[in-house]
Parts: C-alpha cells; structure tokens; sequence
C-alpha cells in the first residue's frame, strides 16, 4: 500500500506536549537520521518472528527496515495477522512478540504469562492514533454522528441514510433514502474492540453487544484487515465503517464528525484527537503499561474514539529476550518515535514514552 506523506498526528505529540529530543545526544534531531543513529545504538544479534496488529503494520515496517539497515546481525519479521492472531501465536509460542490494539483480556493473560518463565507478559503501548468513522455517501462531506447513532446504525436498528436519527443530528443536509451498509472487520481485531468498546462505554442503550476482537452484532459486511475495510468503503458508495487513520488517509476516504462528551462534534484533528490521548490513565501495574481511555471525555474539542496499539513481550524468560530489548529500545526512543510523524501514527507523549522506555530496559 502506497503511503501518503501525513502531518496529521505528527501534531498529536504536539499537542500532548512531546518534546522530542535525541537518543544520547542533546542537539539530535528528530529526523531520519536520528532514528537511524538511535537504531545503532541498541544492535542485538538475532532473528525475531513476530505477528499481530495490522494498525501498527506501517510503522514495523519501517522501524524494521531502519534497525536492520544499522543492525546487520538482527532480522525481524512482522506479519500483519490481526491483533487476536498476534495474541494467540504469541500464547502458542510462534511468535516471539505481538502486536495488538488492545491489551491482553483477563483471560488472556495467565495464559501468555505462561510463555514467560520467571515473569509475566507486558503492554507496552508503542504508538498511537484515532479511530475514523469513514463513510462512503455521494454529497455529504461533513457527517455529524453521535455515539447513540452510530451504535444504532452498527446494531441495525438504523438502515437508511435519511433515517431521522442521522437526520437530526445533520441539519440542512440532504441525505439520499438508500440502505446503509457496514463493514466491520472479518478478522479478530483490537480495531474492533477499541471502536465496540467506545460504544458500549457511550451509548449502552443502543449498543448491547459488549466489546470483543470479534464481531458480534448481526448483519453488516465483513472485510479482512485495515485495508480491505478501506478498501470495502473506497469501491462502495453508501458503507460506513471504522478504520484507523492512515488507512482513511491513504484511501482518502471521508470521516464523520464524532459527538464528545462535552456535546460537541468535533473533527478529527491533531489538536482533537491530543486531549483524549492527553487523558488515558495507566490502568496496569508496574511495568505493565495497559492503559484505561476516556471514551466520554469531557474535554472541550476532544475526539473521543482514539486507540494505543502495544506490543505484547515477556518481563523475562524469553529465549529471545535480548533481541527484543535492543529492537524495543528503539522503537521505544525519541529517534524511533519521530520516525512515524510522516505515516500518518502519532508518537507517544513523552511521559509515557518514558515510561515505556524504563519497562523496556528492564526485560531480561
């Protein structure tokens, strides 16, 4: 997939106050070549298989091509599986790390804890970035949607683009009666369930089907991965789905305004999207990075539906441990950060990226 050159949520670390600065230099810059520098600095040896979150695919691949083009002992394979196949061969031991946009469920976790003698399976959250509601509708640009809405609508219990739910909450706009389709994603995803947890936690009374990698409401179209949902979207006029933000940029799919908290129907902009990211609470213990976001954020301007992607790695008793360390100390560095800015991810805020960093070191 073609990438396409994005300032968007470069000014999400703007906006959450990052400042980057250089890996082991005071006057580095925050560029290619810094990250190229702070991929040198922590070469270790050894072949890594790992698979998972297809929203964080973009930025493996070019954290892989930069460490490997420093590191030239190390090789690292990234597969974009989706975040439960990432859970599930990380748990089976085919996988030496995972990537998920979601952190490990209750149930999950004893069982990945089990791959890691002597320790226990962290979330690290590594990036960051919103949810687009995209949608497909000759004629409209500038959709408005609230969480009640959109649940009915992905419930089925709203089929047409002039229902008067949509109606209402569009004033003026001339919606066309044509039967609404949604995808979803045919593969388990933490796509999926950051956007079904953001509505059962702000619309329950319309949205009944809890929050789950999988799929669970009735009806819809299913389409496999980030890009074939962007892809579903882009080739169908009257779809709606979600997908995350460089996957809508890249397909230069439209996306709908999202009702907050405090009422209003904000854009997703790097300023919008910075105050609910600003706001995530670190829910876990210890090196254990899960964070809790505030899908009802009050916050003037703030886009509510936004999603941390982690990777999912063993404290310690990986056999591999110390190629994970080397490779996670760089995409966990200011240099390794500020090499998203330009596809279209936001880099962590520097109070987590910090933190992120700290629980990095510590794998033995």
């Amino acid at each position: 997939m073609k990438l396409q050159r994005s300032g968007l949520l470069a000014g999400i670390a703007l906006t959450a106050t990052l400042s980057l600065v250089a890996c082991g230099s005071d006057n580095e810059t925050a560029s290619s070549a810094g990250g190229a520098s702070a991929a040198a600095q922590n070469c270790a040896a050894g072949d890594l298989t790992a698979q998972g979150s297809t929203a964080q695919k973009n930025a493996m691949d070019e954290w892989i091509k930069t460490y490997q083009g420093q590191c030239s002992n190390a090789k690292i394979n990234y597969q974009g599986t989706g975040s439960g196949a990432g859970i599930q061969a990380f748990i089976s031991g085919t996988a030496d790390f995972a990537g998920s946009d979601s952190a490990l469920k209750p149930e999950e976790q004893p069982q990945a804890d089990a791959k890691c003698t002597g320790g226990q399976a962290l979330n690290l959250p590594m990036l960051v970035g919103p949810i687009a509601v995209v949608y497909n509708l000759d004629g409209v640009d500038n959709l408005q949607l609230s969480a009640s809405t959109l649940a009915k609508i992905f419930s089925g219990k709203v089929t047409k683009w002039n229902d008067p739910a949509i109606a209402a909450e569009n004033t003026g706009v001339q919606l066309p009666a044509t039967t609404i389709e949604t995808v979803h994603r045919s593969d388990e995803s933490g796509t999926t369930d950051n956007f079904t947890k953001y509505l059962s936690k702000t619309a329950p009374a319309d949205w009944t089907y809890g929050n789950a990698k999988a799929w669970k409401a009735p009806g819809g179209t299913g389409a496999a991965k980030s890009d074939g949902v962007a892809a579903r979207v882009k080739s169908t006029p009257g779809t709606i789905s979600y997908v995350e933000l460089s996957f809508a940029e890249n397909s230069d799919l439209k996306k709908a305004k999202i009702k907050n908290g405090a009422g209003e129907y904000t854009e997703l902009t790097p300023e919008s999207a910075g105050k609910t990211i600003e706001g995530a609470k670190v829910a876990g213990t210890g090196n254990d990075l899960k964070l809790d976001i505030d899908y009802s954020t009050t916050t003037p301007g703030a886009y509510p539906i936004v999603l941390t992607t982690y990777e999912i790695v063993c404290s310690k008793g990986s056999p591999k441990a110390a190629a994970i360390k080397g490779f996670l100390t760089y995409t966990s560095s200011t240099g390794g950060q500020a090499s998203l800015a330009e596809l279209g991810y936001g880099p962590l805020p520097e109070s987590m990226r910090s933190k992120v960093a700290a629980s990095v070191a510590a794998i033995s």
